[in-house]
Order: C-alpha cells, then sequence, then structure tokens
C-alpha cells in the first residue's frame, strides 16, 4: 500500500548554511542504492524533508534493505501522502490507514500532527483530538496512551498530508563522499573491514590495498578479501582493491631481519606501499583495522612506530575498541562469517613467535639497512604488478 517513503535524516539538519550540500549527496546516495532495486523511484527534497516516490510495483523488503545501508539516514518511514482534502477526509484516510496496516485492533495509540504548513486552518492540538476521536470510533477495542504507546501516529501536514506510524532505524552516520576520501588497509581478518564500515559512515569514499602473499596464502584467501570489500561496498559504494603481490618483500625481510622484528618492518613496508596507492586515487589517509594492546603489533610503540613511514594520518576508528565489540559490529554488518573463513593472509603466516612488543625506532631501522641492496627494486615491482578490482 505505500507509495512513497520519507527519509528522516540526523546531523545533517545541523549544518548550517551547508545542510543543502549535504542533503544533495544523501539523495544522491538514495538514489544509487534503489539502481538494484526493480522499480522506478523519483527522489526528491522538499521543505526540509526528503521523499521517495514509487511510481511503479516494487519489493517492499528490497527497498528497506537498501535505504537501511546508505549512511546518513537515521529513520525510513513507509507513508501514506494524501491531498489536503479537509479534516473530516484526514479523518477517514487515517482510518484506512490503520485499517490496512495493523490485523488486530485494540492496542493502544497516540496521534502527533506535526502543523508545517502553518496556513492550515485547524491547530495541531485540535486535529490529534479529533483524530483520536475517530480512532476511538471506528476501533472501540483501541485506547490512548499519551505515554507509551502501541502505535505513534504521526501526521505531518504540508502541501501534501504524511500518515505513518513505523520508523525503521537507518545506519546514521553522513552521506558518503561528503567528507574525502581514504584508503583502507584490508585483511581477511575480523577488524579491518569493520573500521573500514566504520569509516565510510563519517561520510568518508574508500578504496583498499590487500597484501597477497602467494604461494603462502592461497586464492582463495584473496577471494575472501574481495568478498569482505564487496560486504563493506554496499555501505560505502564503489571500492577500488588494490591487491598487491607481497611475497618477495617478506622473504626478503625474513631473510635478512631480526625474526623479532619481522612484524613491525614488514607492517612498515606495507604502509608504504599503502601510501603510494592512496596518494594515487587523491585519499587523504589511510584506515587501519588496529586495536590498542590487542595483538603485539598494536601496541603504542609498535603503532608509533609504523606511523613514523607515513606522511599523512592514519585513522584507527577501533583504536579503543575490545574484540567482542569489533566482533558485534561485524556480526551487524555482516562481514563477521566471512572473516573466520579458515583462509590466512599474509600478516598471519609470516608472524614471529615472540614478536617485540615495544621496538625501538633507531634498532628497527637499523635492522633495515640490511636491506639496501633489493628492498627499492622489491617495493617498485610489487607496486607495478599490483592487480586492482573494482569491487561494488
Amino acid at each position: 500500500m505505500f507509495k512513497c517513503f520519507l527519509i528522516k535524516y540526523g546531523e545533517i539538519g545541523i549544518k548550517g548554511k551547508n545542510r543543502h550540500l549535504f542533503e544533495d549527496a544523501l539523495v544522491r546516495q538514495i538514489c544509487h542504492a534503489l539502481r538494484k532495486v526493480d522499480g522506478k523511484f523519483h527522489v526528491y527534497k522538499e521543505q526540509g524533508r526528503i521523499y521517495i516516490d514509487c511510481e511503479t510495483l516494487y519489493d517492499y523488503d528490497e527497498v528497506v534493505e537498501s535505504l537501511s545501508k546508505v549512511f546518513g539516514i537515521v529513520g525510513i518511514c513507509p507513508v501514506m501522502k494524501t491531498e489536503d482534502k479537509g479534516l473530516e477526509e484526514l479523518g477517514t484516510e487515517v482510518i484506512d490507514f490503520l485499517e490496512n496496516v495493523y490485523d488486530i485492533k485494540d492496542q493502544t495509540f497516540k496521534v502527533l500532527t506535526r502543523r508545517a504548513r502553518k496556513s492550515y486552518p485547524v491547530e495541531s492540538m485540535e486535529v490529534n483530538a479529533y483524530l483520536g476521536h475517530r480512532i476511538l470510533e471506528a476501533f472501540p477495542d483501541m485506547k490512548v496512551d499519551v505515554h507509551d504507546p502501541e502505535i505513534l501516529l504521526h501526521v505531518e501536514i504540508r502541501e501534501k498530508i504524511f500518515i505513518y506510524s513505523k520508523i525503521i532505524p537507518g545506519p546514521g552516520g553522513m552521506p558518503v563522499g561528503t567528507n574525502g576520501k581514504a584508503t583502507l588497509l584490508l585483511s581477511g581478518g575480523i577488524d579491518s573491514p569493520v573500521a573500514g564500515y566504520m569509516i565510510s559512515k563519517r561520510g568518508v569514499e574508500i578504496d583498499a590495498v590487500y597484501f597477497h602473499a602467494p604461494p603462502y596464502t592461497s586464492e582463495r584467501a584473496k577471494e575472501k578479501v574481495v568478498d569482505l570489500a564487496r560486504i563493506v561496498s554496499a555501505y560505502s559504494g564503489p571500492i577500488n582493491l588494490h591487491v598487491v603481490n607481497f611475497t618477495d618483500i617478506q622473504l626478503y625481510i625474513y631473510d635478512k631481519c631480526p625474526h623479532d622484528e619481522l612484524t613491525i618492518i614488514m607492517r612498515r613496508y606495507m604502509m608504504k606501499i599503502a601510501e603510494h596507492f592512496a596518494r594515487q586515487s587523491k585519499s587523504m589517509a589511510l584506515i587501519t583495522g588496529e586495536s590498542l594492546g590487542q595483538v603485539a603489533s598494536q601496541t603504542i610503540q609498535s603503532l608509533a612506530a609504523t606511523n613514523e613511514v607515513c606522511t599523512m594520518p592514519v585513522f584507527r576508528p577501533l583504536i579503543g575498541f575490545d574484540k567482542q565489540e569489533i566482533i558485534d559490529v561485524s556480526e551487524r554488518i555482516g562481514t563477521y562469517e566471512t572473516s573466520i573463513l579458515p583462509f590466512e593472509d599474509c600478516c598471519t603466516i609470516f608472524v614471529a613467535k615472540h614478536p617485540v612488543t615495544k621496538p625501538n625506532l633507531n634498532a628497527i631501522k637499523r635492522s633495515e639497512q640490511k636491506l639496501n641492496e633489493k628492498i627499492d627494486e622489491l617495493v617498485r615491482t610489487a607496486i607495478e604488478t599490483t592487480e586492482i578490482i573494482r569491487v561494488e
């Protein structure tokens, strides 16, 4: 029965003179999300509201699922849109709405009218009282509860009148693309897809870099990362995934450097390569899934050592999360089951038994000097042979 949706947003409403830019971005993201749904939709903004008119038959569940992944939306309201034909006709429309939407007619209810069109001749409180009276006449088993009603019936009086009672939660955040672009270091683990999701939620467009180490990591491990990128892209929009062959670099580091420093030194070269691709794609920051103290490579000293090779900011949205909190988010966004598939990436293959937890930066740099003979050539080859996969 619903031929229209009202879209509610949150933070966008406090953007002042720039608000229209964020609204326009949200409209574009909604249009993009609805492209994969069969049907014809008209998305537009009007008087501080965003509406979707459904001009043909459509799948309701598909529309709601698609909209629930659009950052910037805090509420999805299926509405009945009607012309203003007077208060009596409005009462009839409300009765029809309840008749069609609810099977059981003994719930408690409250009417909440918003009279945005001040020329409407009846005050909001009078509209509430009149509609409440009509509902009680039509459904004698229903009762008014102004504090905690089972049905909160919204009536918005604008150029047209909108009636709705359900607000389906959206993901919140800001529309993707309103806060620049960043590059995610994506692995096959639980953390990095969540980090990409969380930064994207703040309006950041993302690309990604994955470090592959064949034959030590299988083709299935790469497919797993592509699958993770695809799940994240449902929220973030299309992702350019850079698949870097890191095997020769890892073996060279393994051969030349102290094994307790392997993780830090490998991580430093990953950051250098990721920053190269970030600059190519005009990203302004890197994103990692590191959480403080979770593993040896994520102590303050280790993070400082890896940061030292970067000239652009490194965002770590999970820095204060414990593992269970990260798992909770991964389950909610649908990456968890893929992340736990038993296909290891290069970060887990080349791990020292007793990695240094408080690396000395000067010692790390001295160890890296042992790589001078070939490392630049190996990095150049890894960059030149990188495969780029468009994921959406």
